[in-house]
């Protein structure tokens, strides 16, 4: 996939641009449903439980697409909804998101499911295959 060149950064640190574009906490949760919880609508997403604001909400979604990390997408059944989809791009954020939730429940309390955690840490590559298999399936079904 092509580099994105047109879009005008802070720095040239790799660092610098990821968190430029997912470094807030709505961004990466929104990207976290979509991967991981199977959310896809904008409704979806805001009653995910996390309490975002619908302009934040709408702010990010457009920043997402903006960045090419997810698509938006007509509903063929019903032209009035849309959905979004995870691209390539937004894809290769799933080692980042398993490695956060591996590091935050070794370090903290979490809601997260202790089994899938475990496979996680044990068997990351393995995780990792099946998410992205998942998404493909979900691509093909579309």
């Amino acid at each position: 996939m092509p580099k994105s060149e047109s879009v005008k950064h802070r720095s040239g640190c790799p660092i610098s641009i990821a968190l430029e574009l997912v470094g807030d906490p709505w961004t990466l949760l929104i990207v976290r449903d979509l991967m991981f919880k199977d959310k896809k609508t904008f409704g979806e997403f805001l009653n995910g439980g996390e309490g975002i604001a619908t302009n934040i909400l709408s702010d990010r979604l457009a920043r997402l697409e903006r960045a090419g990390i997810v698509t938006r997408q007509r509903d063929v059944a019903d032209a009035r909804k849309v959905g979004y989809r995870l691209t390539d791009k937004g894809m290769d954020l799933a080692p980042v998101l398993v490695d956060l939730v591996v590091w935050s429940a070794k370090h903290e309390v979490t809601d997260a499911p202790a089994p899938v955690v475990r496979e996680m840490r044990l068997r990351r590559d393995g995780f990792l295959k099946q998410v992205r298999q998942a998404w493909r399936k979900e691509a093909k079904d579309a």
